[in-house]
């Protein structure tokens, strides 16, 4: 195995190597050592690469390195889906700059407009935005100016454009007059990804760390055959007989999540739930208590499967199937990040089958049943129709 190159042989600057240091960063991780020159030397990339690898930190290092902290004006721009992502990245960013003056803020939909601008009115150098509430600044206030932009991250662009934030990108990026640097991350490479690269970043350098191994590989992945009607019994007695850290059960609906949370708490302690449906201030609050290890659990749905760094989480298990099989990678990679160890079960029943072949043969899995592994090769195809690889029931007359 070649010998990972040390953050200390990077010539940076000395705050930013102390700020390093306090945090425990000794080596680069893969996409960082590929991503880290690049970056530096002002040209465009487009990182695919597995959950948990360091896409954040991967862009946050060289980008503090790069900011003038004598320039008070808007010099990088990060665009991403979600508030939980925007605040995870001024944390980043707040740990690496802590001793370069820099000024990170983030702005995102569900909060006031008037303290926002406050902030900015004093100086941004690394905004964080949502492309919803990036836009209602552009239109409606003058505290963002894209006009001196060095830098535009677009990470989670899958994630963006999936939630139907195409055209609201496309906006933003038709704002920016000057020539910038354009880095691309995602987790998956879709044709409208691949287009969007085509039009808008100028002979990127294309990393793609996740070619053949598309989940974790410091991951455990286990399955177990259930009937629907037991699977709070056996996952009740799976937490009797495994000792875990920190765990995400993951649901499918809000309302699988809430019943389960009903369910279960009276059994397993210290354990929360989040979902789409509560307010996002709760929803931040909850992530926060969960980072800091306040509670050991949590029930959610795909909320909380993409981009977040849960870094004490050991375990994850798959209450419901995935319905995307793309959301398999993205769920149980909460476990297992940086190269730590971790352990993912995931609950199948006869419906599941077809899927789960799939997921077998597009992933690079080693499989290992708890009970009896059931014949995968005949799925209970009656009473279902095929959508996307995900056998779902067909609508039936009430009884």
């Amino acid at each position: 195995m070649p010998n990972m190159t040390k953050f200390s042989d990077l010539n940076l600057r000395s705050d930013v190597m102390n700020a390093l240091d306090k945090m425990g960063y000794k080596e680069l991780t893969p996409i960082q050592e590929a991503t880290f020159k690049p970056i530096i030397e002002d040209k465009d990339i487009v990182g695919l690469a597995e959950t948990g690898s360091g896409k954040t930190s991967a862009c946050v290092i060289p980008l503090v390195q790069k900011i003038d902290p004598d320039s008070n004006t808007l010099q990088v721009l990060i665009l991403v889906p979600t508030r939980e992502l925007a605040l995870q990245y001024v944390e980043e960013v707040d740990k690496v700059a802590q001793s370069s003056g820099i000024s990170c803020f983030a702005i995102f939909g569900g909060f006031s407009m008037d303290i926002q601008k406050a902030k900015l009115r004093h100086g941004v150098q690394i905004l964080v935005a949502t492309p919803g509430r990036l836009i209602d600044f552009i239109y409606n206030s003058d505290e963002v100016s894209l006009d001196l932009l060095e830098t535009l991250v677009l990470d989670e662009a899958d994630e963006m454009l999936k939630m139907g934030f195409e055209d609201d990108v496309r906006f933003i990026i038709s704002c920016i007059v000057k020539a910038h640097q354009t880095l691309l991350f995602s987790a998956t490479m879709s044709k409208d990804i691949e287009q969007i690269i085509d039009e808008l970043l100028t002979d990127p350098l294309k990393i793609k760390l996740t070619a053949g191994r598309k989940t974790p590989q410091s991951l455990k992945h286990f399955f177990k055959s259930v009937h629907p009607k037991s699977k709070v019994l056996e996952l009740e007695k799976y937490y009797k007989s495994e000792t875990t850290g920190q765990s995400i059960i993951f649901c499918n609906s809000r309302n699988g999540a809430s019943q389960l949370y009903d369910d279960l708490k009276s059994s397993l302690k210290s354990v929360n739930i989040i979902h789409g449906g509560l307010d996002q201030n709760v929803r931040s609050s909850i992530f926060a208590k969960f980072q800091s290890g306040k509670f050991q659990h949590i029930i959610a749905t795909d909320i909380a499967g993409r981009g977040l760094d849960f870094s004490k989480v050991t375990h994850v298990i798959n209450y419901d199937m995935p319905r995307e099989l793309e959301n398999y990678t993205h769920r149980t990679g909460r476990a297992g990040r940086m190269g730590r160890k971790g352990t993912a079960l995931t609950f199948i029943s006869n419906r599941d089958h077809g899927t789960l072949s799939r997921l077998l043969k597009d992933n690079s899995l080693d499989p290992q049943w708890l009970g009896v592994k059931p014949d995968l090769t005949k799925p209970i195809k009656q009473g279902f129709r095929k959508n996307k690889g995900n056998w779902k029931p067909k609508s039936q007359k009430r009884q």
